[in-house]
């Protein structure tokens, strides 16, 4: 596997494979791997010729009071879990490269309404930085196949907008959850949990399955989400929000609506904070 920082020897190596007629498959992370992004690259291994993943730990996403300075730096660990995955080339830049006039000057991109509710009402300007930061990548590595994971689901649905209001050639793919045993959500941000709050976890997702149970039995939407959130905080985590939405547009769904939902939950536990989802069908 080879790893490269700059653009220019990215889009160099590329070319060379495209000229080849090769097939380009794309896995962007923030480092700190584990077998949740593993799995995407071994999924894209299976739909492309060529896998590129990136590790790039994006300021413009990370809001004022978040752990962008702490959030964990594994390069050395990440590229041998790239290649015993399958990954061809990773490429991970600085953030002169991603950002030539600076991260505070740099051109943003805002999809509209999608970006507005959950994790975009708690965590403004989030997405943006997101948008901004896949399009970049996108740009340079231009691949066929981008594939995301399930569990970051608003971010999926602000990507796949995005692809399609731009009309970019690319085509997003998704990756399912990978868990533990007891149910908690792979995610690098795990790390920082206590060992008691580590046991406490998995109830994120017992609820995710609680909510579903009683959408299917007729109980009303809004009742399902109050009682969600109020189990998690009588089990000591401070929820930002509990809810069920369609799973398309991540609009409100209609009184008695009970098909193409998905409950979505995000919350502190300690001093990390947990978002999981779970679709309905």
């Amino acid at each position: 596997m080879q790893t490269l920082q700059d653009a220019a020897s990215l889009r160099a190596t590329i070319r060379g494979w495209r000229g080849q007629g090769h097939t380009i498959g794309f896995v962007p992370t923030m480092g700190n791997l584990h077998a949740g992004h593993h799995s995407l690259v071994k999924l894209a291994r299976t739909r492309t010729d060529r896998v590129v993943a990136s590790v790039f730990v994006n300021p413009t996403q990370f809001g004022p009071n978040e752990d962008f300075e702490r959030y964990p730096r594994t390069l050395a660990q990440d590229q041998a879990g790239l290649a015993e995955s399958g990954c061809d080339l990773l490429f991970a830049p600085d953030v002169a490269v991603m950002y030539p006039f600076g991260a505070e000057r740099s051109v943003s991109l805002h999809v509209p309404e999608l970006t507005e509710t959950l994790e975009g009402a708690h965590r403004p300007g989030h997405f943006d930085g997101v948008a901004t930061v896949v399009c970049k990548l996108f740009n340079l590595v231009q691949p066929d196949i981008a594939i995301f994971g399930q569990k970051d689901f608003q971010q999926l649905k602000v990507i796949e907008r995005l692809v399609r209001d731009l009309s970019l050639p690319v085509k997003v793919m998704s990756g399912s959850t990978q868990r533990a045993e007891d149910g908690l959500a792979l995610s690098s941000r795990n790390q920082y949990l206590s060992a008691s709050d580590r046991a406490s976890a998995p109830l994120i997702y017992e609820t995710l399955q609680q909510m579903r149970e009683l959408i299917a039995k007729g109980h009303a939407r809004k009742v399902v989400e109050q009682a969600a959130a109020s189990k998690l905080e009588r089990a000591g985590f401070a929820p930002d929000y509990a809810a069920i939405r369609r799973a398309e547009d991540l609009a409100e769904p209609a009184d008695g609506e009970r098909e193409g939902l998905v409950a979505l939950i995000a919350a502190r536990l300690g001093t990390t904070r947990l978002i999981d989802n779970l679709l309905f069908d």
